[in-house]
């Protein structure tokens, strides 16, 4: 097992970050061009904490090598489920997802927190992510090692390649909203 996390912290609220999360794989983002498809299977809120909990489906094209597709029989289309919850009270945004495609040969469960800054009085917010990386390969050690190397590796390109997209959505969100914010607050019309 191969564990990858890091952490960040975004010049955003966390209500701006919290409420675009759910725009993170827009079409505009040009550093999710991977993702195909993104399916809410379930939302709910529990009526005693608050807490809002979604599940989804995300469908992504992966450049996996073409020597593994010819061996594995697939394709460059996978599928990971996510559950998230969001919780008001504490504000905090926690997402849990897990691939489906090849989960029984590779394992990746990833988990990411948002939630404000620790600073007093911070307008920003921290981002905590980590990924648990399992190749299954029976007895060979040396061949597992590499596969999880190989895709801790590819988690941290990918992963820097998310976070520079998603400073691309909350800035849009930012630019767009403030805005519309400031025609509210001048009694003009909203135009979005």
């Amino acid at each position: 097992m191969r564990i990858f996390s890091s952490a960040y912290e975004f010049d955003y609220s966390w209500e701006e970050v919290s409420t675009n999360n759910w725009r993170k794989y827009c079409p505009w983002n040009d550093k999710a061009e991977h993702v195909l498809a993104v399916d809410t299977l379930s939302r709910n809120i529990d009526q005693a904490t608050g807490i809002l909990r979604t599940e989804r489906l995300i469908t992504c094209r992966q450049n996996a090598p073409q020597w593994i597709l010819s061996i594995l029989g697939g394709d460059t289309t996978s599928q990971v489920y996510e559950v998230s919850y969001v919780d008001p009270q504490s504000k905090k945004v926690t997402m849990c997802s897990t691939n489906m495609t090849w989960s029984n040969l590779l394992q990746c469960r990833e988990t990411v927190i948002y939630q404000p800054s620790a600073n007093a009085g911070s307008k920003k917010t921290e981002f905590v992510q980590q990924a648990k990386i399992i190749a299954f390969c029976g007895g060979w050690q040396k061949i597992r090692n590499k596969i999880e190397e190989s895709c801790v590796e590819r988690f941290r390109e990918n992963a820097t390649k998310g976070r520079e997209g998603f400073e691309m959505v909350l800035e849009m969100s930012r630019q767009v909203f403030g805005e519309e914010k400031e025609r509210l607050r001048q009694g003009l019309p909203v135009t979005v």
